[in-house]
């Protein structure tokens, strides 16, 4: 095993490198640079800039370098330095930018994965188990309902209702009064008070999604001999379900870890944008749309680096669980 490790972390450093170039292509490819949309839009509103001006910041951030010389001050930036440069819009260090929306994206993601797993797998466990019964066409039907039904159009519902209903808006994760407050007990509490309506709408199709999977692979090892074996010693139907074919069932799980990664820094954009979440996927579109070439690579970056040690992680995690597999 530690061997496998060694092998694959080596061979993270060659991807990492590949990656980071397409990032950087990517960000290049619309035609025009930040300074061609910021003019544009400028224009749109009735202004004008100064040729001088523009001219002296794409000396300043090195707009008009070669692509090779732009790719590699950026890089050894960031490995030498930890460095992403500085965003165009904002005026700021990237890493401050992703850095400060980090902590609620986090804490939003994990709460969305621990509500999904805590719903999905009973749902899914009881679904299998009675197959073909009232509840498992009622689960069905939600489950197909939660696949079928948009995230942002459930966060669109959610508003309505909350205002045509309560008359308070769902929106944001902090309330007004908090807003710019230090943190403390009140803040914590408030935060957790706005976190679970996002929770919820992030979480619908996730736990639509799981709960199927985990019922087709649970059915697909109740049918296997070795359920039917311990069935005929006698072994009870709860604990020969739990202790043999739930275990097993389990493995496409663990074998998925390696999104949750990225999952955790992108979150849900449009539920965010819907609902005014200061999370990352806004700030991330934001720069997509606005040609901000350093924030938006150093998010796209953070992302694929976190897939590819997510997916290490996975098949770690894999090994530990499933005794069948094994690494040479």
């Amino acid at each position: 095993m530690a061997r496998y490790v060694i092998r694959r972390l080596l061979y993270m450093i060659p991807t990492m490198l590949a990656i980071s170039l397409v990032c950087f292509v990517i960000i290049q490819l619309p035609p025009g640079d930040f300074l061609t949309s910021y003019v544009a839009k400028l224009a749109s509103e009735g202004e004008n800039v100064d040729q001088v001006q523009l001219d002296a910041l794409r000396q300043r951030y090195g707009l008009d370098d070669p692509f090779l010389l732009q790719y590699f001050k950026w890089i050894s930036g960031i490995v030498l330095h930890g460095d992403f440069g500085q965003s165009f819009e904002w005026g700021l260090p990237v890493s401050d930018l992703i850095w400060d929306r980090l902590g609620l994206s986090i804490a939003l993601s994990l709460g969305t994965m621990l509500l999904t797993w805590a719903i999905a797998l009973p749902i899914g466990i009881y679904s299998a188990a009675r197959q073909y019964s009232v509840g498992d066409y009622a689960f069905t039907f939600l489950g197909f309902l939660g696949l079928a039904v948009p995230n942002f159009l459930l966060a669109l519902l959610f508003l309505y209702l909350s205002f045509a209903l309560f008359g308070q808006s769902v929106g944001g994760l902090v309330s007004p009064e908090y807003q710019d407050a230090a943190w403390n007990l009140g803040k914590v509490l408030d935060v957790l008070s706005h976190t679970w309506i996002p929770m919820i709408i992030i979480g619908l199709a996730g736990t639509a999604s799981l709960m199927r999977v985990m019922r087709a692979n649970l059915l697909d090892e109740l049918r296997k001999p070795y359920v039917t074996t311990a069935r005929a010693k006698g072994l009870s139907e709860p604990r020969l379900l739990v202790k043999y074919p739930v275990r097993m069932a389990m493995s496409p799980f663990i074998s998925t870890a390696g999104w949750l990664l990225p999952t955790l820094i992108s979150g849900e954009i449009m539920v965010s944008i819907v609902l005014s979440l200061e999370t990352t996927g806004p700030l991330l579109l934001q720069s997509l749309m606005s040609q901000d070439m350093y924030l938006a690579g150093g998010f796209i970056l953070i992302l694929s680096v976190l897939t590819v040690l997510g997916t290490l992680l996975s098949d770690l995690l894999l090994a530990w669980w499933d005794p069948r597999i094994r690494y040479r």
